[in-house]
């Protein structure tokens, strides 16, 4: 069985669309961050919550595109797959934050220059194996798995995940896997009510690490759950009302402030484990309603992984274009944001065209 004879599965459209939704509102978060002063006043508030959405989204497709497939592929074979599709982006990813690296002359980030371009390199090899470097070679100073472009994180642990399904979590029944799928949503209440929210993930130490596997394992699994049990109705005009439910979710205010942090860790722990999956079951269950709606979808799924990962780059330099002009504010930089935001849906576009589809129908000649 190769790889073609297996990418014969219809996709979701509106799943599709609902990560191109959610992956233009990280864009937008991160472009209002640095304009706050920490987690309780941030623009678009809840917008790294669409990372938690991206391995629900993820979990759902692995287990609804292999999870009967298993007697006609291996593990080195899914891997392979997987690999395909999502290091492409990687590499470029990182040698886009490579190439910015040095240009990136700001008061956040003074020891740039000091880097010496050996290291930088050495940094940008480790990344494109999206294996996290450690604190030592943390050459920009935030205390990222990944200093040259940031979002890698998110990537190492649905990495991690696969990893889990392909080798052990595939072959539990649907009681083993809701058991799983339970302890993993407790384990995620305890961590957004205990700390506010679920911030974090971005930093190899213990407590960032517990962070980001917490974070993977309920969404990832919740989804192969839903993949599995799920018995989809059609339902009109599903991709509007749900892209609407992702903006609310993830636009929505800090609420409790820093008096009653437990507050917001409800609301994510009910975002997570109830919102989200009823997004994607109300999603994999809607029905396109004309060919301008499924010519949307499709732009915004196509878009939406090499958007994940060549927009941070480029925002890099707005972060130190603000911190080099203390006091600015959202009026004064909204031009530039939406300027970025703007360039980054473009650079999505051709990277998509010009090298990622080309890149990986080339790999699946070679690794068929």
């Amino acid at each position: 069985m190769n790889n073609n004879e297996l990418a014969t599965k219809p996709h979701y459209p509106i799943l599709d669309g609902l990560r191109g939704v959610a992956a233009i509102i990280v864009v937008t978060f991160h472009l209002c961050e640095p304009l706050s002063t920490g987690n309780l006043d941030k623009l678009v508030n809840h917008g790294y919550l669409a990372v938690d959405f991206f391995f629900l989204l993820s979990g759902f497709v692995i287990g609804y595109a292999y999870d009967d497939r298993w007697h006609k592929i291996t593990a080195g074979s899914f891997f392979k797959r997987r690999i395909e599709r999502l290091q492409p982006m990687v590499v470029l990813g990182m040698t886009l934050g490579a190439i910015g690296f040095y240009f990136t002359d700001s008061a956040l980030w003074p020891l740039i220059h000091t880097i010496p371009v050996w290291k930088m390199l050495l940094v940008m090899l480790i990344g494109y194996t999206i294996l996290p470097v450690p604190l030592s070679l943390d050459i920009r100073g935030w205390e990222e798995m990944h200093p040259l472009n940031s979002v890698g994180w998110s990537l190492f642990f649905e990495y991690f995940a696969n990893i889990l399904y392909a080798l052990w979590i595939r072959k539990f029944s649907k009681t083993a896997l809701t058991i799983l799928v339970g302890i993993a949503a407790v384990a995620l209440a305890h961590l957004a009510i205990i700390n506010g929210d679920v911030s974090g993930g971005w930093t190899l130490n213990v407590q960032q690490v517990r962070i980001g596997l917490t974070r993977t394992m309920y969404p990832f699994f919740a989804g192969l759950l839903l993949s599995r049990v799920a018995k989809p109705t059609p339902i009109k005009n599903a991709f509007l009302w749900c892209s609407l439910l992702v903006i609310v979710v993830l636009f929505i205010p800090r609420i409790g402030g820093a008096e009653h942090l437990w507050m917001n860790g409800i609301y994510e722990s009910v975002c997570i484990i109830v919102v989200f999956p009823f997004i994607v079951y109300i999603g994999a269950s809607g029905v396109i309603q004309n060919l301008t709606e499924h010519k949307i979808c499709k732009f915004l799924g196509d878009i939406s992984y090499p958007l994940y990962l060549v927009h941070y780059p480029l925002v890099y330099f707005y972060v130190a274009w603000i911190s080099n002009h203390k006091g600015i504010t959202i009026a004064q930089t909204w031009p530039y944001a939406l300027l970025i935001l703007a360039g980054s849906i473009i650079l999505a576009y051709a990277t998509l065209k010009w090298y990622d589809e080309p890149l990986r129908k080339w790999l699946r000649k070679k690794l068929a």
